[in-house]
């Protein structure tokens, strides 16, 4: 683990099987563009709590959702066949990490840790053609969504909220179809959960994931802003049951 230093004008971090036991891989540095999306290209993340520095991280095994193998529950797929919801792509950004940032349980204190700093960071990526947002409407109310990062063929979950039941899973599934359809062979989710395994998440040994990452980035995706909206969502497949 090395100490990083901020605004060095090309960003570079050490080795990824350098990492200690849980992941970690450096400490310090900033969200400059540059170096996020230099971290996201080498298979590493920002992840830390309000007051400390950041940290980056590399963890091994790592969690991925294949497009393919999304697994949508008996529940979820009652939720989408109501047709009560509507899905946009990149239409408030900024409000859904906002979203995400909002104090959950889990978290000490009911924190969190999305930052300001990381909100400016990623609705500038935002701004530059990096970062999405996928959001969950309800008689035009923001119920649900998620965001992350896209290059190549990858997409890089950051994080999810939910205000209404299966509106961030809702969210989810259109996003699943649309990287399938765009040619996205891989959806970077980190770190394991329970949440994450239900809908078909699994677990792979880093080496696999840097190998696998470094093919999905030739691919050409889907650059810059994304425009795309159903009005009402109507679904029956594009997905595995468990």
């Amino acid at each position: 683990m090395i100490i990083l230093r901020p605004g060095v004008s090309a960003p570079s971090f050490p080795p990824v099987d350098s990492a200690t036991p849980e992941g970690l891989l450096a400490v310090g540095g900033d969200l400059s563009s540059e170096r996020l999306l230099a971290a996201y290209q080498h298979g590493i993340f920002p992840w830390y709590n309000p007051g400390q520095p950041i940290l980056w991280w590399s963890p091994d095994p790592r969690a991925v959702l294949y497009p393919e193998k999304l697994k949508i529950s008996r529940s979820l797929r009652k939720t989408l066949k109501r047709g009560q919801l509507r899905v946009t792509f990149d239409s408030c950004f900024r409000d859904v990490m906002l979203a995400c940032a909002a104090p959950r349980e889990q978290f000490p204190g009911g924190g969190t840790w999305i930052t300001d700093a990381m909100v400016e960071a990623y609705t500038r990526l935002h701004a530059m053609g990096y970062a999405h947002s996928i959001e969950t409407w309800h008689e035009n109310r923001l119920v649900g969504g998620l965001y992350g990062v896209a290059l190549g063929g990858v997409f890089f979950g950051e994080s999810m909220f939910a205000r209404e039941t299966d509106a961030s899973k809702v969210a989810l599934v259109v996003l699943v179809s649309k990287l399938r359809a765009w040619g996205f062979v891989l959806i970077d989710c980190q770190i394991p959960s329970a949440h994450l395994t239900s809908l078909g998440a699994e677990e792979i040994p880093r080496d696999a994931f840097l190998t696998e990452l470094g093919l999905a980035l030739k691919r050409s995706g889907q650059p810059g802003r994304w425009q795309s909206e159903i009005a009402t969502l109507h679904m029956t497949d594009g997905g595995r049951q468990p």
